[in-house]
């Protein structure tokens, strides 16, 4: 069927089912579009999970998790590749730390790693965090780099360059940032980072369901990866996506990774559901207290202009002009959309098994509908 008339037909006939209240009009939108995306082979498979005052207001999967086997997407047991939706997991464990005294955000980077190559420039925890260090980004294969480093061996790929500006005068949005904060979180409390944002943040938060990279081995010898085997998560029906990239044809898997490394910038695996209950915590208040997290959710400034990023998370507005925390992701193989809007309370979370899709205008259309449903019925 031509996917424009099989979008008017899904559309319409969600419209018979749900009647012509604004709200259930505006979620049908939303599901016809992301149907779409799949009927028109723009994406492998999406999981969705929508959240108001707590409470599921849209929770599904579409598509495949994987096409040659069209095994279906579900929205709890299906585990996506989260890209930079990885930060604010990191920067709520690097939030704990500061509540426990074991980094100072305001303190250098060298007083916890330091025997870190010297720069031109010191640069602190904080500018680390807000991306305005001037630590460099991806080159050339880095961005699929496929080795098995502990997160202090892949710091190695960038510590001996230069910094490429004076830290606090500009801002450059990258995941090497991340790494050396990771680095920074093992020094200072003695434990594997991953262990501590499991003990600190997945645990605590009910997140079962989001994990690091499976054991992989650096080489120093040592074994890293999640707690909790890939096995175990196996028998609780958790099975990861296959990894998609699109070329002109249609899909093909994506190449072959290891994001170890980058576990706190753009590592971790998840769930739509599981992502949900992070933003659904930072509603609540479950998350250490306001003091503590005030300066992760506000924006840095540059000469007194707007970075429209606070500590591992993007503080900013849609096009509507309404204000939300959260992170867009993207990397091999996975594409992930996070956003906690305060004020309509209401909670985000898309997650999709292939590399930069290109679909971030629908998905805009996607999340501005579901807000705009909420809103009529609320005004």
């Amino acid at each position: 069927m031509n996917p424009i008339k099989s979008f008017f037909k899904n559309f319409f006939a969600r419209k018979r089912v749900l009647g012509d209240s604004e709200q259930l009009t505006g979620l049908a939108k939303a599901d016809a579009l992301l149907n779409t995306l799949v009927n028109e082979g723009r994406v492998p498979g999406i999981s969705v999970t929508v959240l108001k005052n707590g409470e599921t207001l849209l929770k599904r999967g579409y598509g495949y998790a994987d096409m040659e086997r069209q095994e279906p997407v579900h929205t709890e047991k299906t585990i996506f590749r989260i890209a930079s939706v990885s930060k604010p997991i990191a920067a709520t464990a690097l939030a704990h730390m500061v509540g426990e005294g074991l980094i100072d955000l305001d303190a250098s980077f060298y007083r916890y790693v330091p025997d870190y190559p010297k720069k031109k420039y010191d640069f602190t925890i904080r500018q680390l965090a807000g991306h305005t260090a001037g630590i460099r980004g991806y080159r050339g294969a880095e961005y699929g780099l496929n080795e098995p480093f502990s997160i202090g061996e892949g710091a190695a790929i960038f510590k001996e360059d230069p910094l490429i500006f004076e830290p606090g005068t500009q801002y450059l949005y990258n995941s090497y940032d991340w790494v050396l904060i990771a680095l920074a979180m093992q020094e200072a409390s003695g434990i594997a980072f991953e262990e501590y944002v499991y003990n600190k943040v997945l645990v605590p938060l009910g997140m079962q369901a989001t994990f690091a990279p499976e054991n992989y081995k650096g080489t120093s010898g040592t074994t890293h990866g999640n707690l909790g085997s890939l096995k175990e998560h196996n028998e609780r029906g958790l099975t990861p996506t296959s990894f998609y990239s699109k070329n002109r044809i249609g899909f093909r898997k994506a190449i072959p990774v290891n994001n170890y490394y980058k576990l706190a910038g753009g590592g971790y695996l998840s769930t739509s559901e599981d992502i949900a209950k992070l933003g659904q915590a930072y509603l609540e208040g479950k998350v250490l207290t306001p003091a503590l997290i005030e300066p992760f959710l506000t924006s840095q400034r540059i000469a007194d202009v707007p970075t429209y990023y606070g500590l591992g998370w993007q503080v900013s507005q849609d096009k509507k002009g309404r204000s939300f925390y959260g992170h867009v992701g993207n990397g091999v193989g996975g594409y992930s959309n996070f956003f906690v809007y305060p004020e309509n309370q209401m909670v985000i979370a898309i997650l999709i098994n292939c590399t930069d899709p290109k679909v971030q205008d629908t998905l805009d259309a996607v999340i501005d509908g579901v807000i705009r449903a909420v809103e009529t019925t609320t005004a």
